[in-house]
């Protein structure tokens, strides 16, 4: 049976009830997603904001607010740091961005005192559900990490592994892609991918099958794996993960699917104490509500995990 978003959702839904922080959470997108995600029990949340624009939003867009904690903060990146230090003491389980800026959002993210870093490498996961694709379709990096070296790929596919494990992927496959599908020394994404590939079966990368260097046809097309008589890869058509060589490939290919695919789609940083929804204000609420859910089910598995 195919996992979809519905499937993510009901996992969150079934999980204990997680709490959401939100910083600077005057938006009314924002506001929209919370409320269904209260609404449909996938989390509680804590808006930590100016309550007199938080309240008017609500009313002008029908918002109900019953429910929701509200913190008064006017000032936006002191209501970020207190959103951030219930997440980083225990007192929230998500973070998430309302109307600020991504880069001061990740400031306080990132801060010594009260912020989520640890020792793993933190990452952007973008995960979509396409009808006619047999699985849940999961991209990375597209947002976060410019230029991995061979290492951060590693951590990226750890990353990427944990969530898909948290939605309910057993043993994802993880295709390393390039734009074509043999090592050329000539093309240093070649190399690191079939080091990759490498890893994974001398158990560096563990919990999943790695195979690279893969086009994207051959990673998700059953079809074109067929007409490439590729049947001896490890996957043919049949990817649950795709790695990217750098931004540029992930972004446009992010932008190309998000734009021009029917699809349902979230979004969230990985690698922190707590998973982050750091979405776009471009996002539809769907969006924003699906990476409440995402989230949630990471939170859960965290949580199990301790």
């Amino acid at each position: 049976m195919k996992l979809t978003f519905d499937s993510i959702i009901e996992l969150a839904q079934r999980g204990k009830r997680m709490k959401l922080a939100v910083a600077s959470a005057q938006d009314s997108h924002v506001l929209a997603a919370v409320e269904t995600a209260h609404k449909i029990g996938i989390a509680d949340a804590i808006l930590v904001g100016n309550r007199v624009k938080i309240e008017k939003l609500a009313v002008e867009n029908g918002i109900s607010l019953d429910g929701l904690e509200i913190i008064n903060e006017e000032e936006g990146e002191k209501s970020a740091l207190k959103a951030v230090e219930m997440v980083h003491f225990g007192e929230a389980d998500m973070y998430m961005k309302g109307l600020m800026e991504t880069k001061a959002f990740l400031k306080t993210v990132l801060d010594k005192n009260v912020g989520l870093r640890t020792d793993r490498l933190m990452s952007h996961i973008a995960v979509f559900d396409i009808p006619g694709y047999d699985r849940l379709l999961s991209m990375s990096d597209v947002a976060f990490i410019p230029y991995p070296t061979l290492d951060e790929k590693r951590q990226i596919i750890d990353n990427c592994v944990g969530v898909a494990k948290a939605c309910g992927v057993a043993m994802p496959k993880v295709a390393v892609l390039s734009s074509i599908e043999t090592v050329n020394p000539k093309m240093p994404c070649t190399i690191e991918a079939a080091e990759l590939a490498r890893m994974n079966e001398e158990g560096i990368i563990k919990d999943c099958i790695v195979d690279g260097p893969l086009s994207f046809d051959l990673a998700t097309a059953p079809e074109a794996a067929l007409h490439k008589n590729a049947s001896g890869r490890k996957i043919v058509g049949d990817a649950d993960i795709l790695i990217f060589p750098d931004i540029q490939a992930g972004n446009i290919t992010y932008k190309c699917m998000s734009h021009m695919v029917n699809h349902r789609s979230g979004c969230i940083l990985t690698g922190t104490k707590a998973p982050t929804i750091l979405t776009s204000r471009s996002d539809d609420m769907e969006t924003k509500v699906n990476s409440i859910a995402l989230a949630a089910v990471v939170a859960q598995q965290n949580n199990n995990n301790k």
